[in-house]
């Protein structure tokens, strides 16, 4: 298990650091909620990579990749909530909204949709997590630890987004630069939603 964990962890944070639906998420309600939101935001995508990596290490997960149908739902679920929360942030760019708290609703629970309704995930951890665990390795335990370093991982790198980005400075706060950040956004989150409902296994 010591010899897979290093580059287990190298191969977590450049995911994390790979920037995709999660991201753009944590960005847009740091710019239209502040960094409470984002990172609670930040919390939600990260408790959906534990219940995904759970999941896999269960078993569980494997079926996404087994079952075209159920694979197609959870893709198309996820694609129209991404298109959805994109949507949302076109309509309402730079409208005023209540420190820590997002338009579109909770915060954590916009992040542990995004994530869970991503079938992508699922399959990830599938296919990721037995390239690192020996024969000898207590297979459950060793993939929940790892689940728990990815996670931990990406919750650590969007924190620094949530952080950062209501930080940037006055440009960010003025009102249109507040809304083209604000579409740009949204048209992101719109765009990684038709890419989702556009992939295949």
């Amino acid at each position: 298990m010591d010899s897979q964990l290093v580059p287990f962890v190298g191969t977590a944070v450049v995911i994390a650091l790979t920037p995709g639906a999660d991201t753009a998420l944590v960005v847009r309600n740091a710019l239209v909620a502040g960094a409470p939101a984002a990172r609670r935001t930040a919390l939600g995508t990260s408790t959906g990579l534990l219940v995904w990596g759970a999941a896999s290490a269960c078993g569980v997960a494997a079926v996404l990749n087994a079952s075209a149908e159920v694979f197609t739902a959870v893709k198309l679920a996820g694609a129209a909530y991404l298109i959805w929360l994109g949507l949302q942030a076109v309509r309402h760019a730079g409208a005023h909204e209540p420190r820590g708290r997002a338009r579109s609703g909770s915060p954590f629970r916009q992040g542990l949709f995004c994530n869970l309704l991503n079938p992508k995930a699922g399959i990830f951890f599938t296919a990721l997590l037995p390239q690192f665990v020996s024969p000898q390795d207590p297979a459950l335990l060793v993939s929940l630890l790892m689940t728990a370093i990815a996670a931990a991982t990406a919750l650590a790198w969007h924190s620094v987004y949530a952080t950062v980005v209501p930080r940037a400075g006055d440009v960010l706060r003025r009102p249109r630069v507040r809304r083209a950040l604000d579409r740009a956004t949204g048209v992101v989150l719109i765009g990684l939603g038709v890419r989702v409902a556009l992939t295949r296994r």
